[in-house]
């Protein structure tokens, strides 16, 4: 017998919201008859726009207030207590849902979640981490923005549980774990990097030591661990990158002298090498170190990259992430 679960959906806060992540929910419901939601926003607006046949999966809960893209944490947390991303997360602490996602402010995310679902036992600080396609596969990468610096333990705090998710996301008995450095030799890096370093290797887990940027799209490793600050600048260059060359690949088809067969061949070579490699289908970053399911969303990403969050949520709940790092922390 199947298991029904929910997630509760902040519809209002990211930038092509509502419209966005509704039209993300619908393509969710129809694509998984076990899914639940509760959309939390302006009722009016969902109810015209849920089809007939879908509103038996779902519940609203109502609000128009919402936090903006500029509003500082402290403000979003004591101000606005009714905003559509504050009543998803209470949803999560409430019991009433499996998981929530939200694509707006992330340092507004941060600090709700943080306040309303309290950190696990042993974890000083919640991570960002998500999955970055590389050649063949993909890797699970954290933090991507939560924390600007991290000590050498809260390093090592984020391997063991990017371990933890990679291991059941993935389905790896023994994930490879690696630090971000600028280099891999031993001798390379600060003082806090080194620290980690010798923590991890003390650990039962699959250390495999540093990989530099451009490793990080090798398969070197499963997961890999940096601060906040070095992680947010990597991720955004690599996405900025593949909007680079997705736009030169489109222009070169575009204006070159190809005849109609090369044209149809270019034309299909960069059909897969956006399938491929398109950030949106890996959307949706996981604030680890919870005790509960939160994901953060692209704020500006498409109707098709809020789907694909959904679906990093809804992995997270079948594979009982929260209980598996329970267990060990």
């Amino acid at each position: 017998m199947s298991i029904k679960y929910k997630l509760a959906l902040d519809v209002m806060s990211g930038e092509r919201d509502p419209l966005a992540s509704l039209d993300a929910a619908i393509e969710a419901l129809k694509n998984d008859d076990d899914l639940q939601l509760s959309l939390v926003g302006d009722e009016n607006i969902i109810l015209n726009h849920i089809p007939n046949e879908l509103l038996s999966r779902i519940d609203i809960v109502h609000t128009n207030e919402v936090v903006s893209m500029d509003e500082t944490p402290v403000d979003a947390l004591r101000k606005k207590k009714n905003s559509s991303m504050r009543l998803a997360v209470n949803l999560v602490g409430e019991g009433k849902a499996d998981g929530c996602v939200s694509s707006g402010n992330t340092g507004a995310l941060m600090a709700n979640a943080k306040y309303v679902l309290k950190t696990l036992p042993s974890i000083d600080r919640p991570a960002f981490m998500k999955a970055i396609p590389t050649k063949g596969d993909y890797t699970y990468m954290l933090d991507l923005g939560a924390n600007s610096t991290c000590t050498a333990e809260q390093l090592y705090q984020f391997a063991l549980m990017g371990n933890v998710v990679a291991r059941e996301i993935k389905g790896i008995s023994s994930p490879k774990i690696a630090l971000l450095n600028i280099g891999e030799e031993e001798i390379k890096g600060h003082e806090m990097i080194k620290e980690a370093s010798a923590l991890l290797e003390q650990s039962s887990i699959n250390y495999v030591g540093y990989v530099e940027g451009n490793d990080i799209v090798e398969n070197k490793a499963d997961v890999i661990v940096t601060d906040g600050f070095t992680g947010n600048i990597a991720i955004k260059a690599m996405e900025g990158t593949i909007e680079l060359m997705t736009s030169v690949l489109k222009d070169s088809i575009k204006n070159g002298s190809l005849d109609e067969s090369a044209s149809d061949g270019s034309k299909f070579a960069l059909d897969i090498f956006k399938n491929t490699i398109d950030p949106r289908k890996h959307n949706g970053a996981l604030l680890v170190g919870l005790n509960g399911i939160v994901v953060k969303s692209h704020g500006s990403s498409d109707s098709y990259g809020h789907y694909h969050a959904i679906l990093t949520a809804v992995n997270e709940v079948k594979k009982q992430i929260i209980p598996k790092l329970t267990e060990i922390f």
